[in-house]
């Protein structure tokens, strides 16, 4: 078992910044993939970033050039920095772990963008 944590989020004007963090604890596979999902009211869950223990990264192309990720092996952690906010952003973000065949969701930490 795998227990993703996510804090951070929030309420913040269009153009503005938040950071997501995430912290993994539990049996936790050297190999793995740890990334942040979103969904909005009405659509499906989105793959937003994701990286792999090897430093492989994947964004979506509507956050291209306004989000990183990054992420520390040895303290099984995932941040995400949000630049340039949109109200289209507006979410509630989710990390997620997998590894091992397996993979696990956090609850979720709500993002607010208002323009």
């Amino acid at each position: 078992q795998v227990q993703p944590v996510e804090s951070g989020g929030g309420l913040v004007q269009a153009g503005g910044s938040l950071r997501l963090s995430c912290a993994a604890s539990g049996s936790i596979f050297s190999i793995n993939v740890m990334g942040w999902y979103r969904q909005a009211p009405g659509k499906q869950r989105e793959l937003v970033a994701a990286m792999t223990s090897g430093g492989t990264t994947n964004y979506a192309d509507s956050v291209k050039g306004r989000f990183t990720i990054s992420r520390d092996n040895a303290e099984n952690t995932v941040s995400l920095q949000m630049n340039s906010l949109k109200p289209e952003d507006t979410a509630v973000y989710y990390c997620n772990y997998a590894g091992g065949g397996y993979d696990y969701w956090g609850q979720g930490t709500q993002v607010t963008v208002s323009s």
